[in-house]
């Protein structure tokens, strides 16, 4: 067991790259820091398409926690685990000398979708959701299909393909890993057998020898190089315990690890994550369930998941399109006050947030964003604002439903205090459309990472100790008086939404 002392945690997402510096005992926060301080550009040569590179990740990692040292004095020799949070179902794919062979195809890329879809139907609906509990979508393996058709040359050059995570940590200890949790979110994961999907990717022509070690997502996953520790200002042999994706992980952050328990977040994507114990699945793949970080052998923890991809994006676009010209660039928290100035509903104003994608809720569509019953004497931009922000609960709540369907009970989530749910309006929105109480907690993706970490290197005993310190900041409970108001509002959503999918039919 390493000595206790600081925990490092990193969460690599699309729009930036954050790190933490925990105290393993106290639980407290010696330092974070968000690099860069706006959010990464996401390459789109053509409408649907989205990549970064993965050099981009480690460049701003390296600057997040620079600034960490800077800001706190902190000695980063006394850092004794690290923990990698990641943006799920990228591809990254590189070469012997562990180069990467090209940007990375991140989550919301939708370039692959006709390649899920005719693997779905050649396989058969009954032989990909009985042993991969999804259609095999939009996800991994389906964009690793994609380059292997179109970009031959570099498919011919491939060594090992990755996810975000995987080349994260592989920066960090020279090896070449991935999990269970991982290759489960690639959609290269046969729960039946507890392995590798080796009939999908058999499928798809990719040779096995492209997935990396598997080690468990709490676990020895290598100690840090001497390039790496210098690059980073830490000690060489400094252990790598614990990578999850970022949605499983938000979960962990939140102490959301077994059946019942329910976990949100509203970032650039915003995401519901229920755990279970049971390998459920929806019959059209429109939420999706992964191995859960906890899952093991003996004790089965499943994560189901919906996402929708154009969440905090649309705010950020509302930010940077809509509230620069006369409004000297207001911040997200004047964003929000000015939103609080409309009524529920936002006058009729309503607005589909699918601008970053193919959605999978909506049976891996990609409609675009869209603004319905706009009256230019009557909707200002404060309309504007608050029909983005419940806009996109409806959507979420859209997917809630679903995930209702397949029994999950939804009557308290655990969320962070951060992005979306940093907006009063947004959070009681959520849990008056949910009815659901909605719990705060001020944690994040980089601190889940960092007690993760905790975890994997058995600084802390169990998981019940490396939570002992994280405390609710508030409870936000359904609006019942105002509860006929929203559902008016989300009924109208609906119609919005269902004339939009009927025009694409």
């Amino acid at each position: 067991m390493p000595d206790s002392g600081l925990l490092l945690g990193f969460d690599i997402g699309s729009s930036s790259v954050k790190a933490t510096l925990m105290d393993s005992q106290k639980g407290s926060i010696v330092g974070s820091a968000t690099s860069p301080k706006r959010e990464l550009e996401i390459i789109a040569h053509q409408p649907g398409w989205a990549e970064q590179h993965p050099d981009t990740w480690w460049e701003h990692a390296q600057k997040a926690l620079a600034e960490i040292k800077t800001a706190s004095g902190a000695d980063l020799q006394d850092i004794s685990a690290i923990g990698i949070s990641y943006q799920m179902h990228g591809l990254v794919l590189v070469d012997k000398a562990q180069k990467a062979l090209r940007p990375s195809i991140i989550w919301c890329d939708s370039r692959a979708v006709s390649y899920g879809e005719k693997a779905f139907a050649e396989l058969g609906a009954e032989t990909c959701l009985s042993n991969l509990l999804n259609s095999p979508g939009n996800f991994t393996a389906s964009k690793l299909a994609w380059v292997k058709e179109h970009e031959p040359d570099v498919f011919g050059k491939i060594d090992k393909l990755m996810l975000p995570g995987d080349y994260i940590a592989m920066k960090l200890t020279g090896e070449l890993t991935t999990t269970p949790s991982g290759l489960s979110e690639g959609i290269m994961w046969n729960f039946k057998k507890d392995g590798l999907a080796d009939f999908l990717l058999d499928y798809y022509g990719i040779p096995a020898d492209f997935i990396p070690e598997i080690v468990p997502t709490f676990s020895n996953q290598g100690t840090l190089t001497a390039e790496a520790a210098a690059q980073l200002g830490l000690k060489a042999g400094t252990l790598v315990a614990y990578r999850g994706g970022d949605q499983p992980n938000n979960a962990l952050s939140l102490n959301v690890l077994n059946p019942g328990e329910i976990a949100a977040t509203a970032g650039t994507s915003g995401v519901v994550y229920g755990v279970g114990d049971a390998p459920d699945y929806d019959p059209r793949s429109r939420v999706n369930t992964f191995v859960h970080v906890n899952h093991a052998p003996d004790k089965h923890r499943y994560g189901v998941l919906l996402c929708v991809n154009g969440t905090g994006i649309l705010n950020s676009w509302m930010k940077h399109n809509v509230m620069t010209v006369d409004d000297h660039g207001l911040d997200y928290a004047e964003m929000n006050a000015l939103a609080g100035k409309v009524d529920i509903g936002s006058n009729g104003l309503a607005i589909l947030p699918f601008g970053n994608g193919a959605e999978r809720t909506l049976g891996n569509k990609n409609i675009g964003a869209s603004i319905h019953g706009l009256e230019f004497n009557q909707h200002t931009k404060a309309h504007l604002l608050r029909a983005a922000q419940e806009g996109i609960v409806f959507a979420l709540n859209y997917g809630v439903d679903v995930m209702k369907e397949m029994g999950l009970s939804i009557s308290t989530v655990r969320a962070g205090h951060a992005n979306m749910f940093l907006s009063d309006i947004f959070a009681a929105t959520f849990a008056s459309v949910a009815d659901a109480t909605v719990e705060l907690y001020n944690t994040d993706g980089s601190q889940g990472a960092a007690r993760g970490a905790g975890i994997g290197s058995g600084v802390y005993a169990s998981e019940q100790e490396a939570f002992s310190t994280l405390k609710t900041i508030t409870s936000i409970h359904p609006d019942s008086a105002n509860a006929a108001a929203y559902q008016d509002a989300y009924q109208h959503w609906l119609i919005q939404l269902q004339h939009k999918l009927n025009m694409g039919e």
